[in-house]
C-alpha cells in the first residue's frame, strides 16, 4: 500500500497544486506537440488511452512536426499564442530561451517532480538551478553495435580497453570479411555525435572532465583532451572505402545489412535494428566504450533527449497540467521505455525492461560513470558555437588527417573567442 500510495501522490496532489496557482479544473481537449515524429503510433494507441482512461472528459491530440522543422515552428506558434497546450522540451538553450522569453511556465512544484533528481533536472533548469521549466523524459545512452555473426566467425570478443578495440578492428579488416566500423564524414556532425561524443568521456574523465572545462579549469589542448582526438584518429584506419562521402543513414544501412562489424551510436538505434528482418543475418550486440587502460570504470554518456513544458499561454491550462503530472508517474515511465525502446526514463522508477538490449544498455548506467554531451551545457552560446566547430574538426581529424594536437588548439581557439566560464 506505501508503494502505491507514492505513485499516486503526484497525482492526488495536483488539484492542490491547481488551486495554489489560481486555477480552476475542467475537462477539455490537450494538445501536445513534439518532434518526435516515430512516436505517433504509440501516443495514439498506448500513452493517450492509458491517460484518458484514468482522466474521463479529457481528450489529448499529439501534434507532430518534423524534427529538422520543429524548434523554429514551435518558436513562431509560440510567440503568436497558437502553440499546443504542452510542449515538447530539447535539452538545454534551445528550452531555456523560450523559457526566458515568456513561453514556458515554472514547472517547480509540479507534483511527482521528486521523482527527477537534480542531474535528470539538468537540461531543463536555469543557470542558476532555481527554476525548473520542463519535466525531464527521456535520455539516450551513446555506444557501440556489433554484429554478433561476424564477431563469432572471427573469435572475436566485445572489447573493453581501447587497445582491444583497435585490435578487433584490425582483426576484422585483415579478415576482409566486413568493413570494420561503419561510420562516414559527409554530414559532418556524426563524427562528434556517434564516435567523439562516444568515446571522449573515457580519456577526459567522464563528468569531471567536463565540468572542468566548462569551469575553465581544463582546457582542449590539456592531455587528456588530446588524447580522446589522438584515439578518434587511431580510428580512421579502419572507416569505408570512401567515408568522406558516407553519410549517417549510410553507414546505418550498412551495418544493417550485415556489411559492418561494428556500428558506433546509440541506444536510440535500437528500435531501427528491431525492425530489420533477422533473415538478413543481423544479430547485434552492444558494448560500452572501451577504457583507456585496464582497470579503469567504463565512461558512457548519458544523453538528455526530451522534456515537456507547460505553455503559458496555453489554452486548458489546468487539462495540460494533469497530463503533465501523470507523465511524472510510474505508468508513464514503463510505458514510454518499454514503448519507445532505447529511449530510457529519466525518471527515478524503477523500470521493468521488456527488450533485452535496452536492459542490458540501461545497466551500463549502474556499473559505468555517466555525463553528458560535452558541449550540451553553456558551451554552443557563442557566435559560433562550440557544436559547429566539433562538428568540422572531427570530420578534419577522421577524413584530412588533421593532427590531434592541431585539432585541439582548434577547438580551445574557438572557445577563447568568446567563452567565459560562468560566475559560481
Amino acid at each position: 500500500m506505501p508503494g502505491l500510495l507514492r505513485r499516486l501522490a503526484p497525482l492526488a496532489l495536483l488539484p492542490l497544486w491547481l488551486a495554489g496557482h489560481g486555477i480552476a479544473a475542467h475537462a477539455g481537449t490537450v494538445v501536445l506537440e513534439s518532434w518526435r515524429t516515430d512516436d505517433r503510433a504509440l501516443w495514439e494507441s498506448v500513452l493517450i488511452p492509458a491517460f484518458e482512461r484514468k482522466h474521463p472528459g479529457i481528450t489529448v491530440r499529439f501534434a507532430a512536426t518534423a524534427p529538422t522543422q520543429y524548434d523554429a515552428a514551435l518558436a513562431e506558434r509560440l510567440a503568436a499564442g497558437t502553440a499546443g497546450d504542452v510542449v515538447a522540451c530539447r535539452p538545454f538553450d534551445v528550452s531555456l530561451a523560450l523559457y526566458r522569453k515568456g513561453y514556458l511556465e515554472r514547472l517547480n512544484t509540479l507534483p511527482g517532480l521528486e521523482h527527477f533528481n537534480a542531474r535528470a533536472r539538468l537540461a531543463w533548469q536555469t543557470d542558476d538551478g532555481r527554476d525548473v521549466f520542463c519535466l525531464p523524459v527521456a535520455s539516450v545512452l551513446h555506444g557501440f553495435f556489433y554484429n554478433k555473426r561476424i564477431f563469432e566467425r572471427l573469435g572475436l570478443r566485445p572489447p573493453s580497453t581501447a587497445d582491444e578495440f583497435v585490435a578487433v578492428l584490425d582483426a576484422v579488416r585483415r579478415s576482409g570479411a566486413a568493413v570494420p566500423l561503419a561510420l562516414g564524414t559527409a554530414d559532418r556532425w556524426e563524427a562528434t555525435q556517434t564516435l567523439f561524443t562516444n568515446i571522449g568521456p573515457t580519456f577526459w574523465g567522464g563528468e569531471e572532465g567536463r565540468r572542468a572545462l566548462v569551469a575553465g579549469r581544463a582546457r582542449f589542448t590539456d592531455a587528456r583532451f588530446v588524447a580522446a582526438l589522438a584515439f578518434e584518429r587511431r580510428l580512421a584506419p579502419y572507416l569505408p572505402r570512401g567515408a568522406a562521402t558516407q553519410g549517417y543513414a549510410d553507414s546505418r544501412l550498412q551495418f544493417a545489412r550485415g556489411q559492418a562489424a561494428v556500428y558506433p551510436a546509440g541506444s536510440w538505434e535500437i528500435a531501427y535494428f528491431n525492425k530489420v528482418d533477422k533473415a538478413a543475418g543481423l544479430e547485434i550486440g552492444a558494448f560500452p566504450p572501451p577504457v583507456a587502460r585496464a582497470g579503469e570504470r567504463c565512461q558512457v554518456t548519458d544523453h538528455m533527449d526530451m522534456g515537456v513544458g507547460l505553455n503559458r499561454r496555453a489554452r486548458n491550462r489546468e487539462d495540460a497540467l494533469a497530463l503533465l503530472a501523470w507523465m511524472a508517474t510510474q505508468e508513464f515511465a514503463d510505458l514510454t521505455t518499454n514503448g519507445a525502446v532505447g529511449f530510457f526514463s529519466l525518471s527515478t522508477h524503477l523500470i521493468a525492461f521488456a527488450d533485452p538490449l535496452a536492459k542490458e544498455m540501461a545497466g551500463w548506467r549502474d556499473r559505468c560513470g555517466t555525463s553528458i554531451r560535452l558541449n550540451a551545457q553553456f558551451l554552443n552560446r557563442g557566435a559560433a558555437p562550440l557544436e559547429d566547430a566539433l562538428w568540422t574538426v572531427n570530420a578534419a581529424v577522421l577524413a584530412d588527417g588533421l593532427a590531434p594536437r592541431a585539432a585541439a588548439q582548434r577547438l580551445q581557439q574557438n572557445l577563447d573567442r568568446w567563452y567565459r566560464p560562468p560566475a559560481r
